[in-house]
């Protein structure tokens, strides 16, 4: 039997990255995945690749996080198509500004937590009810190491992250008595497409980027995007019946300096 044999699994910005990659693993146990992105080209994209590995539905709603009324339609279309829901990813968000809280502007700050706190917030939300009804669930929230150390970037982002973790913790023992587990997965510097880009506009480019970021992992190298999806896929099926507030790092060592 395949880990998420007959499961429902919402994955939110599942149209690229860990998120998609995680959408993957899940087709490929079993689960019916919804995909929910911002852009619908993204969506449709995404949904034709996954369902080319399945003979499950593969769903896919457009969908904006930082918007309730749009998480609100989106949760009652899986009513409606679906039925059900048995896991909830929060896996969408963005990294905003790279900036000391001296230099940062309300906007900027607002634009990360909008999509990274109230995202997550929204999603949990609207998705409890359809848990609760379905006798429990799993929910993973996508933090970061910087939601668990402090460092000297991307300020908006690492407060965003660290009201995620402790957010995760919040609800894991609110929700513990209807049998709904939450926890948190915190990548460290994982090789994404966007993360690739950013190493390729860096000086000395993606190999030089590589080399220095993989310094500060204690095991050598950097992470690829199936390292954290079979994170998400454990913390998702019932083999981690019993586990519920943890931050599970996949970090190659970087926060147990």
């Amino acid at each position: 039997m395949m880990r998420l044999e007959n499961k429902v699994a919402l994955i939110t910005g599942s149209g690229g990255g860990m998120g998609y990659e995680t959408a993957k693993h899940f087709v490929e146990e079993g689960a019916i995945v919804i995909v929910p992105d911002l852009k619908e080209d993204v969506v449709n994209e995404a949904v034709q690749s996954l369902s080319k590995s399945t003979n499950n539905n593969v769903y896919g709603y457009v969908l904006d996080v930082s918007k309730e009324t749009s998480v609100e339609e989106t949760f009652n279309h899986i009513k409606q198509d679906i039925g059900k829901l048995d896991i909830l990813i929060n896996c969408a968000g963005i990294t905003g500004a790279d900036k000391t809280t001296d230099q940062l502007t309300e906007e900027e700050w607002d634009q990360v937590f909008a999509v990274d706190v109230k995202g997550v917030f929204f999603c949990t939300k609207h998705a409890v009810p359809l848990l609760r009804d379905n006798g429990g669930g799993s929910i993973v929230n996508f933090s970061s190491i910087l939601g668990l150390v402090g460092t000297d970037e991307l300020t908006p982002y690492a407060a965003a992250k660290g009201a995620v973790t402790n957010m995760t913790r919040q609800d894991a023992i609110s929700f513990g008595k209807d049998h709904i587990r939450v926890n948190s997965v915190h990548p460290g510097t994982i090789l994404t497409p966007l993360v690739k880009k950013l190493g390729e506009e860096t000086e000395g480019g993606l190999e030089a980027y590589t080399a220095k970021m993989s310094e500060r992992h204690p095991i050598g190298y950097l992470g690829e995007p199936v390292d954290v999806a079979n994170a998400v896929l454990f913390l998702a099926s019932d083999e981690a019946r019993f586990i519920t507030g943890a931050a599970l790092t996949v970090d190659g060592g970087y926060t147990a300096r």
